[in-house]
């Protein structure tokens, strides 16, 4: 049994870096002022599918993101890390986009690479925090799908069923489902295997067309929203409902911290500031 794997990927702004040009004046996050990185659980579930590629010999996978060129680093990382193909979805009419805009812009790519065994994805991106976009994508593509995924037990090349270990509140739980489907992957899963030095030599230069990087020798295949026969009313900021209007970073200091004896009225004391200062209620 081989099976045909997307993994969805997203190169994020690094969120404990945010700065007072974190924000465009249109609401959105302004990436060139942040240091971009690949989404921590993005790799993790990176893992889940290299390591179905090792059970089931002959397995395919094909990482998936959209962003701007520069997104494409992290198709090369995953590429060195053992991905065989990789998709850059990059076109200002999908700028701005929101969780809906994207899952059907991500939606829409799956079906031009023609729906998988599997697609897997991060649980959340650390720039959004949503946990939306993977269910989204499954809604769109009509597609069964488990979320929180920690583990990948077994896979029945018979039944063409999947069963998995979900961390849920409280415990974890097992969940068989039909393929093809979507999973999403969670931090505590295994973190993803260091890139391999061989792969680094082979794929240095991949590159997509947009970034006409010099000396390219493998292209990564890159598609806008025309590639994909998107409709643009469903696209960037023209079919995203939601606007952001600000971010910030909040760190606390230690002079607003304040210790407490085991006393009643002093905890009683603290209870009334919060709600006061509308911390709590």
């Amino acid at each position: 049994m081989s099976l045909k794997i997307v993994v969805l990927a997203k190169q994020v702004p690094d969120t404990r870096n945010v700065g007072p040009d974190a924000m465009t004046p249109e609401g959105t996050v302004n990436r060139s002022a942040l240091p971009a990185i690949f989404n921590p659980e993005d790799l993790n579930a990176l893992e889940q599918a290299l390591r179905l590629k090792e059970q089931f010999p002959g397995s395919t996978i094909t990482v998936l993101t959209m962003g701007l060129p520069k997104a494409a680093d992290v198709l090369r990382d995953a590429l060195y890390r053992g991905a065989d193909d990789a998709v850059l979805l990059t076109d200002r009419a999908l700028g701005g986009a929101d969780t809906l805009a994207t899952s059907y812009a991500l939606s829409m790519a799956i079906r031009k690479i023609g729906i998988p065994d599997l697609i897997i994805g991060g649980r959340q991106a650390i720039d959004g925090d949503t946990a939306q976009v993977g269910p989204q994508v499954a809604q769109k593509l009509d597609l069964d799908q488990v979320t929180y995924v920690e583990s990948i037990d077994s896979v029945c090349e018979d039944c063409r069923k999947i069963t998995v270990t979900r961390r849920i509140d409280g415990g974890v739980e097992k969940v068989e489902a039909p393929l093809p489907c979507m999973l999403t992957i969670t931090g505590s899963a295994p973190a993803c295997r260091p890139q391999n030095a061989k792969r680094v030599m082979k794929f240095k230069k991949a590159a997509a067309p947009a970034e006409n990087r010099e000396g390219a020798r493998w292209t990564i295949t890159q598609w806008g929203a025309a590639d994909i026969d998107a409709d643009l009313a469903q696209c960037g900021l023209a079919g995203s409902p939601t606007k952001v209007k600000a971010v910030q970073n909040i760190v606390f200091k230690a002079k607003e911290s304040k210790r407490l004896s085991a006393d009643d009225a002093e905890i009683k004391q603290l209870m009334a500031e919060l709600l006061a200062s509308h911390t709590i209620g």
